[in-house]
């Protein structure tokens, strides 16, 4: 209940339909973060998915990337909202009422955005590389996010399109939601992991 009243004071706040699956990004605009795909990405998705899907960017960085992806807002301003800068207090409003979030990058040594968003019961929806295929499991193998292999805009557009029909069935979003919400990443797990490990070396 408290994810839906979030997600609905936040897309009024930002003219979205709070009806529609909510996608976000958040991070910075840059190659390592394959952030120069959304435009086309956010295309793509539109054309897929015209009106049933909402889009959220919150982000800074590289300024041709942040042109292109005005542009891209300029032409779906019903669908698509963007905040231009740092606010980390936002940033947990987005990942509070997002429904999926969205993390093409091309390298993640640890990634927490996906972690964060776990806490939040939103779905990720990641590049299978680094820190991110470590702690992201695909639905179809009994995960709970959604995982593609390139930095490319058409396959991480079919992801989304497949984490969206997946999300679709109640049963399904509700038991990925639980999951995702009762994963231990904490730093108290990893470090039994670490114990156990040096009393096996001890042995």
């Amino acid at each position: 209940q408290g994810k839906t009243d979030n997600k609905r004071a936040f897309c009024q706040e930002f003219g979205l339909d709070t009806s529609l699956p909510l996608l976000s990004y958040i991070g910075r605009f840059a190659t390592e973060k394959g952030a120069e795909i959304l435009p086309e990405l956010i295309e793509n998705l539109f054309k897929r998915s015209s009106g049933k899907l909402s889009i959220f960017i919150l982000g800074s960085g590289d300024v041709g990337i942040q042109h292109n992806i005005q542009q891209v807002a300029d032409s779906f301003k019903k669908d698509l909202a963007v905040f231009f800068g740092y606010n980390e207090q936002l940033a947990h409003r987005v990942y509070a009422a997002s429904d999926l979030l969205i993390m093409p990058s091309r390298v993640e040594p640890c990634g927490l955005n996906q972690l964060y968003a776990l806490k939040y019961g939103t779905i990720p929806v990641v590049r299978k590389i680094g820190g991110l295929k470590d702690t992201v499991k695909d639905v179809e193998q009994g995960g709970y996010g959604f995982l593609f292999d390139q930095v490319d805009a058409e396959e991480a557009a079919h992801t989304v399109t497949r984490a969206i029909e997946y999300l679709s069935d109640a049963d399904n979003l509700s038991m990925t939601r639980d999951t995702a919400m009762r994963l231990d990443y904490s730093w108290n797990k990893s470090a039994k992991k670490y114990i156990d490990l040096y009393n096996q070396l001890v042995k």
